[in-house]
């Protein structure tokens, strides 16, 4: 019952008290997007296997200062930066998707996303479904998202190009979801540190399970964790077998969204090409709102994403969040059954048009 006060700290922030301070932006200086540029490029030319490259074969001294900020804001700030400053209209894809991964590489181990064992995904709308159907994927189709969180430690999205209208990224912070909760209902509080059932089938077709469980808040050793997203909750009830949700938890899943929603409380940013936002799934939900497309294939938004492990030691509560996901990511060694793994630089910046459909 420690969990039932008010989470403080740099991670209970309101958008309408953050979105004019520059702290939350990185401006990457001329140096470091020469290093970039230069490291990128060999990285391309190099072709290594995204499986077992690391980090150390492609140091970025320069930028090494900028990398150590990101990572406090990560671990102990706000729960995410957004960086500005490179190129990528000068660049190809490869390139672009070249230096996004190395950075990644710097940060954390980049995951598998999905079945095929693909570890950059391409957040690229290949669908004209609505969200109300329920076989479409939230990165493949252009109405607004829920507020969610993904299942990874690190989620980042690289802007290659931009919507033609919307389409801009909200962060919600997790603490003021729950200080809102603790004072408007604090009797339904200590629902979020039970376990919830989560659809796994509606984030990956390929899941090799219907769905699985995790607590919303995780509260280990003074550490404050998230993991929500009311909508795959919902749609885990249409498999017979999972619990039936109760009056309470119906009431406190609708209140997370209503608080969310609410102005002034996410913090929106317009994603502008170059623009990478790292985020720690831990501290902040995130959504999307809806966008009007460019008619010409080469012109629409098209966003680059990594799911990143970080081991800090940030202690959790047992089967928390990415837990489904952690035994076949432990590694980047890509396995998997199918033959359509994308494993070189050139392939991977490719966007899939045959899957997620």
């Amino acid at each position: 019952m420690s969990i039932l006060k008010p989470i403080s700290g740099p991670a209970a922030w309101r958008g309408d008290e953050i979105a004019d301070d520059p702290a939350w932006q990185y401006q990457l200086s001329d140096a470091e997007v020469a290093e970039l540029e230069r490291v990128g490029r060999r990285f391309v030319d190099d072709d290594p296997d995204l499986r077992t490259v690391t980090a150390g074969q492609y140091p970025l001294p320069t930028l090494a200062g900028g990398l150590a900020r990101w990572a406090a804001d990560l671990d102990s700030g706000p729960g995410f930066v957004l960086v500005r400053g490179l190129r990528v209209e000068h660049y190809s894809d490869a390139v672009s998707a070249a230096i996004f991964f190395l950075l990644g590489l710097h940060l954390g181990s980049p995951m598998r996303q999905n079945e095929l064992g693909d570890l950059i995904d391409h957040i690229l709308a290949t669908s004209d479904k609505s969200r109300a159907d329920p076989t479409a994927l939230g990165s493949k189709i252009r109405d607004k998202l829920d507020f969610h969180s993904d299942s990874s430690d690190v989620v980042a999205l690289l802007c290659l190009r931009s919507a033609r209208a919307g389409g801009a990224s909200s962060l919600v912070s997790g603490a003021t979801l729950f200080n809102e909760v603790l004072a408007r209902r604090p009797e339904l509080a200590p629902l979020l540190l039970q376990p919830w059932y989560f659809d796994w089938h509606k984030q990956d077709h390929d899941a090799p399970a219907p769905y699985y469980t995790s607590p919303i808040v995780s509260y280990v050793e003074g550490i404050f964790s998230i993991y929500a997203g009311s909508k795959i909750i919902f749609s885990a009830q249409d498999y017979p077998e999972v619990p039936r949700l109760t009056e309470e938890q119906v009431e406190l899943l609708h209140l997370l969204d209503d608080i969310a929603r609410e102005p002034g409380v996410a913090l929106d940013m317009d994603f502008q090409p170059g623009d990478i936002q790292w985020l720690l799934n831990y501290a902040a939900l995130h959504s999307r709102t809806a966008f009007v497309d460019w008619p010409e294939q080469g012109r629409r938004r098209h966003l680059l994403r990594l799911w990143l492990q970080r081991d800090v030691g940030r202690p959790l509560a047992p089967r928390f969040g990415r837990h489904v996901v952690k035994s076949r990511s432990e590694t980047r060694d890509g396995s998997t059954d199918d033959d359509r793994g994308r494993f070189s630089i050139r392939l991977a910046a490719l966007p899939r048009f045959d899957w997620g459909l």
